[in-house]
């Protein structure tokens, strides 16, 4: 008999589940932290990262970065400039990360001195949101220019995040952002979230931003997001089919 789609969808879920527990487990045994950063392409992410890395460097902690894409190695490429180690993950069309991918990349890649590990996700509100990483803090981003009612419309990402940031602030007054509005849906999905305001291009909101992942890595206490991260069902890999998740 045929698996439903609800059948095979939990059980990719469960399955990523399992391996995100563990990563969780080796990364808290290695004293790694590890923030993932999701947004829609263009929210200025690649930037303010960028700013962060860089601050890390400046003051000798032992930072890192992964980024994905589905194509290219641009992001690598500017991240790099920071002089932190930055890594390339190339998803052959996949729309977000998930937890075996972020292993093998642990496990092959990351620097042993490593204690804060950024991980950009693909540029996407809706697939991110679904697979946890095993991550410490997920950071939800999003810029001026989107539009306050992104929360409202994308509830998972946002009612699943750790904290919120706002991107680009600079250009509030001339997109006509409304911040009242902003902040009124963001509490409405994910009630008691911190929204931290960034600007890449004058630098406010770096330190903040990088001071907020330190207090998570010694040990500050998390904001309890109303959503756990929920599963989609359009898209599954060569690995589940190989695995017999998919019907």
């Amino acid at each position: 008999m045929c698996e439903s789609m609800d059948e095979v969808t939990q059980a990719v879920l469960a399955r990523n589940d399992g391996l995100a527990a563990d990563l969780r487990d080796e990364l808290a045994r290695r004293g790694v932290s590890v923030a993932n950063l999701l947004s829609s392409p263009g929210s200025g992410k690649t930037e303010l990262l960028g700013r962060v890395l860089a601050r890390a460097v400046q003051r000798g902690l032992p930072v890192a970065a992964l980024t994905a894409d589905l194509a290219t190695e641009n992001d690598a490429h500017r991240l790099a400039r920071s002089g932190a180690p930055v890594k390339q993950l190339l998803t052959d069309g996949l729309c977000h990360l998930e937890a075996r991918q972020l292993r093998g990349h642990v496990e092959s890649w990351l620097p042993e001195d490593t204690s804060l590990l950024f991980i950009e996700n693909v540029g996407n509100l809706v697939c991110p949101a679904s697979y946890d990483l095993g991550e410490s803090l997920r950071i939800v981003l999003m810029a001026v220019t989107e539009g306050e009612d992104k929360p409202l419309k994308y509830p998972t990402a946002f009612g699943s995040a750790h904290l919120v940031v706002l991107t680009k602030t600079d250009l509030a007054g001339p997109a006509g952002f409304d911040e009242a509005a902003f902040d009124a849906h963001v509490q409405r999905v994910n009630p008691g979230v911190e929204v931290l305001r960034s600007c890449a291009r004058t630098g406010a909101g770096v330190d903040a931003l990088l001071e907020r992942v330190l207090a998570v890595r010694d040990g500050a206490p998390v904001h309890r997001p109303p959503l756990a991260p929920r599963p989609h069902t359009h898209t599954h890999t060569h690995e589940d089919a190989e695995a017999g998740l998919v019907p």
